[in-house]
């Protein structure tokens, strides 16, 4: 970066002024992390327990439609403005087609409900996707071993209506099936949703960092083969900002960058590109890695939320999708 004018040399400057005392450092941070920043991912189940503690995530566990209602309390009371849901449906017969992506009666609908029924303050995200209800763990419509772009597109506008039908704020497609962000968009608006917001997943990357939430949602064992036919390669950075125009073009209000730590480069540039509200999703594998850390004693488990939070606000992201947001927000509000 090149500088208006050359510092002052030593000892006329001093730059550890500034960094005196406490209130000095807060008066000139030049970012700054707050509960309003945060969005809470919620993982929701039909099973009977009000909550179902995952394994491989410490300190996160399956929620019921009760259970989720009452963390949406728990966030509009710490600041949070929002939730998402992902789910986890073990009663449900899952099929090649995700069938119960598109109930109406089904767990999402439920949560939407009862999550604006106990703090209607909140804004409500859902996961537009079919992974959580196939049986072979892909985002899409499976036949003959391919996923089928446009026949997934047809299932994802259902899935999208069933959700806003229900009350949902904001839609989420991630899926990274080509054109689904105008297929939602054309779904919302011909059925009277014309205010209901997307988020775009617009650049998803096939990570190894989804692990601990593929085991959270029960889609990890029936996973056949990768994702990476329609999930973007790690290589790639000018291909996110062709992903990014063409979901904006056909009706995204916001987008997505997952994974988040990783990938803060692709953040800063969709930010710097587009100028528009752009998300980072701060990913399981990110969480649980920062877990086992802190729980063997080599991390300062606090300290490393709000500096790993914080790099998102600084890499230009309008907020970031994280299953630290209560403690984050506890932090600082403290």
């Amino acid at each position: 970066m090149s500088m208006p004018f050359p510092p002052a040399p030593f000892p006329l400057a001093r730059p550890r002024r500034l960094r005196a005392s406490p209130w000095i450092r807060r008066l000139v941070a030049e970012t700054t992390l707050t509960p309003a920043d945060l969005v809470w991912p919620l993982i929701v189940h039909d099973g009977p327990e009000d909550e179902q503690p995952v394994p491989s995530m410490p300190g996160v566990s399956r929620l019921s439609a009760r259970a989720a209602a009452r963390a949406a309390v728990r966030a509009r009371n710490l600041g949070i403005p929002a939730v998402a849901l992902f789910p986890n449906v073990s009663t449900v017969a899952k099929d090649a087609v995700g069938t119960g992506a598109t109930d109406p009666d089904g767990l999402v609908p439920d949560c939407i409900r009862a999550i604006k029924d106990a703090a209607p303050e909140i804004g409500v995200i859902t996961d537009v996707a079919l992974d959580c209800y196939t049986d072979h763990g892909h985002d899409g419509v499976l036949e003959d071993g391919r996923i089928l772009n446009d026949a997934t597109l047809e299932r994802l506008a259902e899935q999208a209506f069933i959700h806003a039908h229900a009350g949902v704020d904001i839609v989420a497609p991630s899926d990274m099936m080509d054109g689904r962000v105008q297929a939602v968009r054309e779904a919302l608006e011909a059925n009277g949703f014309q205010d209901t917001l997307i988020l775009s997943y617009a650049a998803k990357y096939a990570s190894a960092f989804y692990g601990p939430y593929r085991d959270a949602v029960g889609s990890s064992r029936a996973l056949t083969g990768d994702k990476k036919t329609y999930q973007m390669a790690f290589t790639n950075s000018d291909e996110a900002l062709k992903e990014v125009a063409m979901d904006l073009a056909e009706g995204a209000d916001m987008v997505m960058v997952k994974p988040g730590l990783l990938y803060l480069d692709i953040v800063q540039r969709v930010a710097e590109i587009f100028r528009v509200p752009t998300f980072a999703y701060q990913v399981s594998g990110e969480y649980a890695m920062m877990k086992a850390a802190a729980a063997n004693g080599w991390l300062d488990e606090d300290r490393a939320i709000l500096e790993s939070l914080t790099a998102f606000k600084r890499a230009g992201g309008a907020g970031v999708l994280t299953y630290f947001a209560p403690r984050a927000a506890e932090l600082l509000g403290a």
